[in-house]
């Protein structure tokens, strides 16, 4: 007696049934490649501008990533600027949910900056020397727009201005960043308007001042950290707190790779070298919000 037939029942080493179907669609349309003028992807990057913009000094190869990876660092700067004083305009305006999205993508645009360090940190000194004299008196410490980030960050100085009074548009936004309170004055203003003992020294000094730590603003945020952890407030503690831990690594970083690099010689610029980058290190950013956290 035969048996009733049955299908087979699927096997995964059989080839998918309908497989042509997977073949790119003949009717699909092909990207436009044909443009009048420049692609519209050159327009908005300016590829051609970026990639054009090193003019090596020395015929060493190891200039060319030495170059680039300042100039990353300059438009990582950039980026951070506009993000603290987005954050800054916005806790201001008492905007807290905005200055906080701007301050956390500040977090990882500080995170890149601090990887950009990567390829400069194994450089041993016969490797730096190789293209050191072409750098003749320059220094990243000549930055305008790291400048402006210190300034953002509470760390102003006049004297700052007078290396760039030849580069007028540099020293205008200069001038204007250090008459304007930095993030960190904001963020205490912010802290007075939500009823916070901010003393009025504090929240009336000249902005143009570098700030000095206030121990009754260590004993505000003191008193906002002992409160409950879900406020507005301590969000916006813990959001600077991570601004100013990556800004102390980015200072590290650079005091490391300067050692590896030149040891203790006097830096391209005519700074202590490693000596002042040692007292940078040395230093909080925010200061009372880490003095603070002793006392809860």
């Amino acid at each position: 007696m035969s048996t009733p037939s049955h299908d087979p029942a699927p096997n995964s080493h059989d080839p998918a049934p309908n497989s042509h179907d997977l073949a790119p669609n003949a009717h699909d349309p092909a990207p436009n490649l044909d443009f009048a003028g420049t692609t519209p992807y050159e327009d908005y990057v300016q590829a051609d501008v970026l990639t054009h913009l090193q003019h090596l000094r020395s015929d060493d190869p190891g200039e060319m990533v030495f170059l680039v990876t300042t100039q990353v660092m300059e438009l990582w700067f950039t980026v951070i600027v506009h993000e603290w004083e987005t954050a800054s305009a916005a806790l201001r305006g008492d905007d807290l949910p905005v200055a906080l999205a701007a301050l956390k993508r500040s977090t990882y645009e500080l995170q890149s900056l601090n990887d950009s360090w990567r390829p400069l940190a194994q450089l041993t000194p016969a490797q730096f020397n190789a293209y050191r004299g072409a750098l003749g008196e320059g220094s990243g410490f000549q930055s305008a727009m790291y400048r402006r980030m210190e300034f953002l960050l509470g760390d102003k100085s006049a004297s700052m201005l007078v290396p760039h009074r030849g580069a007028p548009r540099a020293h205008a936004e200069l001038e204007k960043a250090l008459q304007e309170p930095s993030l960190y004055d904001e963020a205490l203003r912010f802290l007075a308007r939500r009823g916070q003992v901010v003393p009025a020294a504090v929240l009336d000094r000249d902005p143009a001042g570098k700030y000095e730590p206030s121990p009754e603003v260590e004993a505000v945020w003191t008193a906002v950290y002992a409160g409950a952890q879900d406020s507005e407030l301590v969000r916006l503690g813990e959001a600077l707190t991570d601004v100013g831990e990556l800004v102390w690594r980015w200072r590290n970083d650079h005091l490391v790779a300067t050692r590896r690099a030149m040891g203790s010689k006097t830096g391209t610029g005519g700074s202590a070298g490693v000596a002042w980058l040692e007292k940078r290190a040395a230093k909080n950013v925010f200061p009372e919000l880490w003095t603070a956290r002793s006392h809860v």
